[in-house]
């Protein structure tokens, strides 16, 4: 049974998201602000309380940003790959696109159908299982750039990368793909997987923050304007 961190400061919603996401199998630690969320991450990081496989995360809480809620699970060895939703009832394009770059595997806006939202979840959680599962003992390389796909491991010029699981999926499937150009619809297939319902300006934000730190490697990752993304020149 999938164990989900939700973190919403409306009673009314909360209350009937836990009762839906009971009824669809989930167990849940739910929490109406922040700081009780946050202290949730770290003991379970800690082993003392369950171990969380997804998180939805409010934006607007009444006690901090929920986007500093995501922040410590980036920074949380143990949840640093954690699966991620936002649920938020902001309509500015800069809230989403910022929640993308900090690490989100995607987002909903208020209102929202429970069933989508349910989809949404599942559809991600299926991916990270399918990566966690996969026998994958090839090692790739690109220029200054190599990945260990069995160690879960990156490499730039010699220098460990810190990847989320998302940042590195993107980045593996690029250069398993060299020179080759992947449209957005190719890449959401590929790393998010075939069910996903997302939008490509979630592949926009994923690359931005691999082009962050690559370095001056970054430059390999080429934009195809109008169409999407190649790992190296053809020249």
């Amino acid at each position: 049974m999938p164990h989900l961190l939700l973190l919403e400061d409306d009673t009314d919603i909360r209350m009937g998201l836990e009762q839906h996401l009971k009824r669809e199998g989930f167990s849940l630690s739910s929490f109406e602000n922040g700081r009780d969320a946050l202290k949730c991450i770290g003991l379970s990081a800690a082993g003392q309380s369950p171990r969380l496989d997804v998180a939805l995360l409010d934006l607007t809480l009444p006690d901090m940003d929920g986007l500093d809620v995501l922040r410590a699970i980036r920074a949380s060895a143990q949840y640093r790959s954690l699966p991620v939703v936002l649920v938020t009832a902001r309509n500015e394009e800069i809230d989403r696109v910022l929640g993308l770059e900090l690490g989100a595997d995607d987002y909903i806006s208020k209102p929202f159908s429970s069933r989508e939202l349910v989809a949404r979840i599942r559809a991600i959680l299926r991916r990270a299982a399918f990566i966690d599962q996969t026998d994958q003992t090839q090692q790739l390389q690109f220029g200054p750039i190599s990945l260990d796909l069995d160690m879960h491991t990156a490499r730039v010029a010699g220098e460990s990368l810190d990847l989320t699981r998302r940042e590195f999926e993107l980045l593996a499937y690029f250069l398993q793909n060299p020179r080759r150009v992947l449209s957005r619809e190719k890449i959401l297939q590929q790393v998010w997987g075939l069910e996903y319902l997302g939008e490509s300006r979630t592949i926009d934000a994923h690359v931005r923050r691999v082009r962050s730190k690559l370095g001056d490697a970054a430059a390999l990752i080429e934009t195809v304007v109008g169409v999407g993304y190649r790992m190296g020149s053809v020249d």
